[in-house]
């Protein structure tokens, strides 16, 4: 089993070289922001300006659905450690029939982004290895999804990665997403406010949190899709330390991060998530290595975050969900590693699930399996009308 720091730090040669390939522009889509009354005057600008981009390179072929940027505050993010703002971005994709037909109702799908990535990279407002409303258009245009709203949170943190968690110092990322998220969609948007109709996914970083939430959750959302989930499983050399352990420790404030390494941040983020400390300042924060000395309290603590080390808690909810899909490049080999061990328990218990190892690294191909797998996927499994009460 290959230990979660080796899958960061394979992670970050990928994503450096997708970014690098991708700076090369490609077709987009075109944006309409919304922001309310809160948002900075400096992200009015920039979007403005990215959208001015997308706009420029839109295929006038292609039907567009429509991007909304709002602010959604989090109750359980209030007051967290980090410091960062319980108001937090979202974008959400409107689909072109969502204009021209005011009486119909669409499902979602909740879409989490990866660690260090954000809405910006995701959404076209900047280079990356996805746009993904040019993604959703181009499936939508091809017939290989139906209409449907896809909304993403920003959960780049001050430690660049909330994990989707819940911690004193990260704030209740979970429960954000779970709850206070879908209820202001359901709130604010024509949707169908029903299990059946919900549909959750991710990347990476967002695919653990797909795994997390959606087990924990299934009388929220109906079917999950993790595309190369990190994070499953508990690390099994922590004892041994490693070098970006003794990195972290030399993390004294957020800004630090920003000239650290990969393996480094995660470190940080997955301490700020799974052990926070609230009499630990300025990061709030234990590490499983400390001066030295390795602390079996906190790595226990990083164990009973990692969904493989819990998932046979979970599966009656599992069973109740109504899809389950997973996939994982081929030359992703450490995430390959644990998406086979989670098929394996899968199996082990009878539940149903699609799960698919593909010729791809860990960004190489994301873009063309949503278009083609995910949407798809979802177009079959989530409810297109209300259930009958």
């Amino acid at each position: 089993m290959v230990s979660y720091f080796q899958q960061g730090e394979a992670n970050y040669s990928y994503r450096e070289v997708a970014w690098i390939a991708n700076r090369i522009p490609r077709g987009g889509s075109t944006m309409r922001i919304r922001s309310n009354a809160t948002c900075a005057a400096s992200v009015l600008a920039v979007a403005v300006v990215a959208a001015g981009f997308l706009v420029s390179q839109t295929n006038p072929t292609i039907p567009h659905g429509r991007v909304e940027r709002v602010k959604v505050h989090g109750k359980g993010l209030d007051g967290n450690l980090e410091g960062d703002s319980a108001d937090r971005d979202v974008a959400v994709y409107l689909p072109p029939g969502y204009n021209t037909d005011r009486n119909r109702r669409f499902p979602v799908i909740y879409m989490l982004h990866g660690f260090t990535d954000d809405i910006e990279h995701w959404w076209g407002f900047k280079p990356h290895f996805i746009n993904l409303p040019a993604v959703i258009d181009k499936a939508l245009a091809g017939g290989a999804a139906r209409e449907m709203i896809v909304v993403m949170p920003n959960a780049y943190t001050a430690y660049q990665g909330s994990m989707y968690s819940n911690s004193i110092t990260t704030g209740d990322w979970e429960g954000f997403v779970a709850n206070e998220l879908v209820s202001y969609v359901d709130t604010h948007y024509r949707t169908i406010p029903d299990s059946g109709s919900r549909g959750l996914a991710g990347h990476s970083m967002g695919g653990y949190g797909t795994i997390r939430i959606g087990m924990k959750h299934p009388d929220v959302f109906s079917s999950i899709y993790a595309l190369s989930a990190c994070c499953l499983t508990p690390s099994l050399n922590m004892q041994q330390g490693s070098a970006a352990m003794s990195r972290a420790e030399a993390i004294h404030r957020a800004a630090d991060l920003d000239k650290a390494d990969f393996g480094t941040k995660v470190i940080v983020a997955s301490a700020a998530a799974w052990s926070p400390n609230p009499d630990k300042p300025p990061l709030f924060l234990d590490l499983p290595w400390q001066n030295g000395r390795f602390q079996p309290m906190v790595a226990a603590k990083w164990a009973a975050n990692a969904p493989l080390a819990t998932i046979d808690q979970h599966i009656p909810n599992l069973k109740r969900l109504r899809a389950i899909a997973i996939d994982a490049g081929n030359k992703d080999e450490a995430i390959t590693g644990t998406v086979k061990t989670l098929d394996q328990i899968l199996k082990l218990y009878k539940v149903a699930h699609a799960f698919e190892i593909y010729d791809g690294t860990h960004t190489s191909r994301i873009a063309e399996r949503i278009e083609t797998k995910t949407l798809p996927f979802f177009s079959q499994n989530l409810s297109f009308s209300p259930a009958r009460r």
